[in-house]
């Protein structure tokens, strides 16, 4: 009998699944990026070609993420009403000060950008690009 209790008893505490609780008053925030794209502009006759690539970057240029949109006509960009609304988790909760926007590239034309800025610690940045 005793050989019993003391077997439960071992196998009661050695089972036991190890429970960490966070520790009070610091939570994990995740760092995320919210992308933003539209425009307010008239483009419904233009059927040229564009792509839109989202991009979050270390200052040094480094990518940390990036994303390319299918292609679409220019015409087909989103007006104000309908924005086109990404949202991103920071790979790796990267808190240092990061740039993050779009890149494009317009067929037979040429390529831009869009950079915005994500400040080190911030937790939630919004890059609205309204193309123009």
């Amino acid at each position: 009998m005793s050989i019993f209790c003391v077997s439960t008893i071992l196998v009661g505490t050695s089972c036991k699944k190890q429970i960490m609780d966070p520790i009070p008053g610091n939570p994990e925030v995740l760092r995320k990026i919210q992308f933003v794209l539209y425009s307010d502009k008239d483009f419904s006759n233009d059927n040229g070609n564009i792509t839109f690539t989202l991009s979050i970057q270390k200052l040094t240029s480094q990518v940390l993420w990036d994303s390319v949109l299918p292609q679409m006509k220019i015409k087909d960009i989103p007006d104000v009403a309908h924005k086109l609304v990404i949202e991103k988790l920071v790979p790796n909760n990267d808190n240092s000060l990061l740039k993050a926007g779009f890149r494009y590239s317009i067929e037979n034309v040429g390529s831009s950008w869009h950079w915005d800025s994500s400040d080190a610690g911030e937790t939630f940045t919004i890059v609205d690009f309204n193309f123009q």
